[in-house]
C-alpha cells in the first residue's frame, strides 16, 4: 500500500509519541511487577509493531528483549491458537523454535484494531523467575527443550476478551513461584493494554493513514542512516575468533566462535560458519530470537550510538534491514529441534565482542577493547519452613574494555546485558540470603592501556538455609583482548565456601546446575576485567597515580605496566618515571616514550 508523505513537523511529533509510548509501557511493566528480576533488574522489553510485525518503537530496556519480538510475532502467526487474531485476544508465547529469544522470556501480545481492521500489535517480553524447568530458576545441563519448563506457542490466554481459566490454572500449577509468575503476567498484560490504547489514541488524533505513513517514513529513515554509516566502512571481510569454556557438562572441551563480517556497499553480512556444532545441553542459541538480534545490536551500538552520533535515529525495524546473519543449521547459533536452548546469553555477548574486534582496524574510534562480554546469571533457591519454594535470580555486572577516549566503565553490565543491579537491601528483606561482599575486584588488574579496561565486580552471596545454586557464566579461560597496544584484561572465576570454614575454598567452573548447598554456604563471583586500549606508556602518569591512590592499581603494576614510579610517600617520582618509560619504550621497540606527565 502506498502512503502519502507526512510533513516533517508531524513526523517528529508522531516519532516522539512512539518513543514515549514504548518508554511508558516499559515503565508500567517494571513498576507493576513483583519479581525482582523484572521489578529491579528490569529484564524486559516493550514496544509497538505494525501489522507486518515491524518494530515501530521500543523501550530503553535490555536490547535482546525488544529486538527479538518480531521473531515472536512471526512464531505466533505460525502457531496461533485457532489460526486467527481477534479483538480482545491476549497471546502468550515463549517457544524457542518459534521465534522466542529463550523460554523464560515470555511474551504477551495484544493485537490492535481500528474500526475492525488489524493495524498493529502491542507486545512485551519479560524474564520470569520460574516456568517449571528442571532446576529452579535457571537451567543448563538438560537433554532437550522439553526440560526447559512450560512452552507456550501462540496460546490465547484471553480470547475475545475472556480469560482462559484452564490455561491460567495450568500456569499456576506448573511453577515453583506461581503467584509471582501470574502477577508478573498481569503486569505484562497491563503494559500491553496501555500500548494498544495509546496507539489507538494516536490514530484517533492524526488518522490511520497518517500514523502508518509516518511509521513507514521513520523506519525508512533509520534504515537510510544505518546504511550511510555502513557505507563509510571500507568494503571487505573482517574476521575474529574466540572460544567458550565448555557446554556446562563436558568440561575442558572448548567451543570455538568464529565471526566473519562482510561489508559490501551499504549492507553487511555476519557469518558464524565454523563456530561450534550444537551441544547436548541448554547452551545453544535460538537463531531467530537471539542470534540475529545480537548481530543487529552490534551494528546499532557501533554505528548509531547516541553518544557518538550527531543525529537521533529512532529505534525501529529500519535498523535491522541492512544486516544479514548466517549460522549453519545444527551449530550452536542455530540448533536443530529438540536441542535445549535456554542458557544462550553469553554466546550472544561474545559474538558482539568479536564483531567489535573484527572491525577494530577500520573503526578504531568507535570500538572498545575486549569487554567482559559474559553474563553472570545466578539462581538461588530453597524451601521455606511451610514447604513453599523461594527462588532469586540475579544478574551480576561485568566491565567494558578501554575506549578511544576514556577508560572502560567499571562493574557494569555490558553490550546486550543492560539489566540493573538488584539492591542488596531488597535481597535481605525478602529472602534468606545475605550479601557479604560487593565491590570492585582487587585480586587482578584490568588491562593496561592509554585507557585502561574496566574493573569487574566481586560479589559474595550467602544462603541462610539449605538450598541450591545454578550459575550461567563464561570467560574463565578466554581473556578479554587488548586493543592497539593495550594489555589483556583478566578472566573471571567462581568460588564456593562455607562461612564456618572460610579457609576451605572450592573453585567451580563458570556454569553449573543445581549445586546443593547448606546453610552458611556462599558463592563468590569474580567478573572478568576489560582489556586496555592504546599504549600504556601514553597514559598520563598522574592518572596512574590516581588509580593507585584509589586502589584501582597497585604500585607494582604501575611500575611494570605503565612505567610509573612512586615515592615512598605515594607521590609521582617524575624523573624516575621518565627514565623508566624510556627503558620500557626501548625494550618494546618504541621510537619514543610518553612524557612523565
Amino acid at each position: 500500500m502506498a502512503y502519502r508523505e507526512v510533513d516533517p513537523i508531524t513526523l517528529q511529533v508522531i516519532g516522539g509519541a512512539f518513543d514515549t509510548i514504548a518508554k511508558e509501557m516499559g515503565h508500567v511493566l517494571y513498576r507493576m511487577s513483583f519479581s525482582s528480576i523484572i521489578r529491579e533488574s528490569q529484564d524486559l522489553g516493550a514496544g509497538l509493531f505494525d501489522a507486518n510485525f515491524n518494530t515501530l518503537c521500543e523501550s530503553d530496556s535490555t536490547p535482546l528483549h525488544i529486538g527479538s519480538i518480531p521473531g515472536y510475532l512471526r512464531g505466533i502467526q505460525e502457531t496461533l491458537q485457532g489460526g486467527e487474531w481477534h479483538e480482545g485476544d491476549v497471546i502468550i508465547h515463549n517457544h524457542p523454535y518459534y521465534g522466542a529469544s529463550h523460554s523464560p522470556d515470555v511474551a504477551v501480545v495484544i493485537p490492535i484494531y481500528w474500526e475492525g481492521e488489524l493495524v498493529g500489535f502491542s507486545a512485551n517480553t519479560a524474564h520470569h523467575v520460574d516456568i517449571g524447568s528442571a532446576t529452579p530458576g535457571l537451567i543448563i545441563d538438560i537433554p532437550d527443550v522439553f526440560g526447559e519448563g512450560m512452552l507456550f506457542a501462540g496460546i490465547k490466554l484471553f480470547e475475545r476478551g475472556k480469560r482462559n481459566d484452564a490455561i491460567w490454572q495450568f500456569i499456576g500449577h506448573n511453577s515453583r513461584m506461581p503467584k509471582q509468575l501470574q502477577d508478573d503476567l498481569n503486569a505484562q498484560i497491563a503494559a500491553a493494554e496501555l500500548g494498544a490504547r495509546r496507539f489507538q489514541e494516536l490514530i484517533r488524533t492524526y488518522g490511520k493513514e497518517t500514523i502508518l505513513a509516518a511509521a513507514n517514513q521513520l523506519m525508512d529513515y533509520s534504515e537510510r542512516i544505518l546504511r550511510k554509516r555502513i557505507a563509510e566502512i571500507p568494503d571487505g571481510e573482517y574476521r575474529a575468533e574466540g572460544f567458550l569454556d565448555d557446554d556446562g557438562r563436558n568440561r575442558n572441551q572448548r567451543l570455538p566462535i568464529k565471526v566473519a563480517v562482510r561489508v559490501a556497499g551499504d549492507s553487511v553480512e555476519v557469518d558464524l560458519t565454523g563456530s561450534s556444532p550444537q551441544v547436548p545441553t541448554g547452551f545453544n542459541v535460538p537463531f531467530e530470537g537471539s542470534t540475529k538480534v545480537a548481530c543487529f545490536f552490534a551494528f546499532r551500538a557501533l554505528l548509531l550510538d547516541t553518544a557518538t552520533s550527531n543525529e537521533y535515529v529512532p529505534q525501529n525495524e529500519g535498523s535491522f534491514r541492512p544486516i544479514k546473519v548466517i549460522a549453519p543449521k545444527g551449530s550452536i547459533f542455530n540448533p536443530e529441534f529438540p536441542a535445549a536452548a535456554e542458557a544462550r546469553f553469553t554466546q550472544c555477548n561474545r559474538v558482539i565482542d568479536l564483531i567489535v574486534k573484527a572491525l577494530a582496524p577500520v573503526l578504531p574510534g568507535r570500538v572498545t577493547a575486549g569487554n567482559s562480554a559474559s553474563l553472570s546469571f545466578a539462581a538461588y533457591s530453597g524451601l521455606r519452613p511451610g514447604g513453599d519454594y523461594w527462588v532469586f535470580l540475579e544478574v551480576n555486572e561485568g566491565a567494558y574494555g578501554g575506549r578511544a577516549t576514556s577508560d572502560g566503565p567499571d562493574a557494569i553490565d555490558n553490550l546486550m546485558c543492560n539489566t540493573r543491579n538488584n539492591p542488596i537491601e531488597d535481597l535481605g528483606m525478602h529472602l534468606p540470603m545475605v550479601c557479604d561482599r560487593y565491590e570492585l575486584r582487587d585480586d587482578v588488574m584490568p588491562g593496561a592501556g592509554k585507557y585502561r579496561g574496566g574493573i569487574g565486580v566481586v560479589k559474595v552471596q550467602r544462603l541462610l538455609t539449605d538450598g541450591s545454586i545454578t550459575h550461567e557464566n563464561e570467560r574463565h579461560t578466554d581473556v578479554p583482548w587488548g586493543a592497539f597496544g593495550g594489555g589483556e584484561g583478566a578472566v573471571g572465576k567462581v568460588e564456593v565456601f562455607n562461612i564456618a570454614d572460610t579457609a576451605t575454598v572450592r573453585s567451580l567452573p563458570a556454569k553449573f546446575s543445581g549445586l546443593a548447598t547448606k546453610a552458611g554456604d556462599a558463592m563468590a563471583f569474580y567478573a572478568p576485567c576489560g582489556g586496555g586500549y592504546g599504549d600504556p606508556l601514553e597514559r598520563e602518569a598522574e592518572q596512574v597515580v590516581d588509580d593507585v591512590l584509589d586502589g584501582f592499581c597497585t604500585p607494582e603494576h604501575a611500575l611494570a605496566a605503565y612505567g610509573v614510579v612512586l615515592t615512598a610517600a605515594g607521590a609521582l617520582d617524575r624523573a624516575a618515571t621518565l627514565k623508566r618509560r624510556r627503558e620500557l619504550g626501548s625494550a618494546a621497540g618504541h621510537g619514543s616514550a610518553a612524557a612523565a606527565s
